[in-house]
């Protein structure tokens, strides 16, 4: 029978000098931790301040006034930076005192975090510069269709800023190393369904203007300026003739009629008072 009282003691012994190896080792990663949180406030503090005095914060207020931002609240810029830093500085100490400890496997973890923070701020950076561009579009695209009198023209701004907002979040998220495949074939689709919808709907829109051409290329040898007709009950003359309409001079007042109709319609042309009815 194995002696109980040695095996005990052994086992005692064992654990006090693992404790001993030990208790060093977690004092030191107290205090580097302790330490790496005064300096992280502190530098934290300082940046702030010296980025509040420089005026950085004016870049936020242009970025509070883009719609998507102010939905979630006001945006300090300076707050974001220091903190950013902060919690940077913070996990350098976090790794080093998990080093300290002999935790490998949190050591490697908290270090991926480290090296991840860089891209991180990256992808932010082109994220924000995006969102700036897209809704300077925007407005732009806004007072263009205002000073041409178009209707829609917030519509048509919103389209563009979700156009390039879209581009500008899956280059942000290729920058922090995320897989965008997925995201840029729905993208893909949108954009082509909306193409084509818009192809559809102008084709019809634009139908009748297209009749129209097609009738001025197939009767502008048989009509002139200052011939009399008749179509549809309506007598005039003549008086212009263009890529889309004709104008007749009907007494006092001036007739205009869609080129389509010399095609569709039955015409009478009047010529040294005699009529003369031709089918076109």
């Amino acid at each position: 029978m194995p002696n109980i009282q040695d095996i005990l003691i052994d086992t005692f012994r064992k654990l006090l000098e693992q404790l001993t190896g030990f208790v060093p080792k977690l004092l030191g990663a107290a205090i580097l931790l302790i330490v790496g949180s005064i300096v992280s406030k502190l530098v934290s503090r300082i940046l702030k301040t010296a980025l509040e005095k420089s005026g950085f914060d004016r870049l936020g207020d242009k970025l509070n006034k883009i719609d998507v931002i102010a939905r979630f609240g006001e945006l300090k810029l300076s707050l974001i930076v220091s903190k950013v830093l902060q919690y940077f500085i913070m996990l350098v100490f976090i790794t080093a005192s998990t080093e300290t400890l002999g935790m490998q496997v949190l050591t490697d973890m908290v270090a991926s975090l480290v090296n991840l923070i860089p891209k991180l701020i990256a992808s932010a950076i082109l994220l924000f510069a995006g969102l700036m561009i897209a809704d300077t579009l925007k407005n732009t695209v806004i007072n263009l269709c205002n000073s041409f009198k178009i209707d829609s023209a917030k519509l048509l701004g919103n389209i563009v800023f979700f156009f390039f907002f879209v581009i500008a979040l899956i280059a942000s998220l290729k920058q922090a190393g995320i897989e965008t495949s997925l995201l840029e074939s729905s993208f893909n689709l949108i954009i082509g369904g909306v193409v084509l919808a818009f192809a559809i709907g102008y084709g019809f829109a634009s139908r009748d203007v297209l009749m129209n051409i097609l009738s001025n290329f197939y009767s502008k040898n048989k009509f002139k300026e200052g011939q009399v007709i008749e179509v549809n009950g309506v007598k005039g003359t003549i008086v212009s003739f263009d890529t889309t309409s004709l104008t007749l001079q009907t007494g006092e007042t001036q007739t205009i009629l869609p080129l389509n109709v010399l095609q569709k319609e039955k015409i009478e042309i009047f010529t040294h008072d005699s009529e003369v009815e031709s089918d076109l």
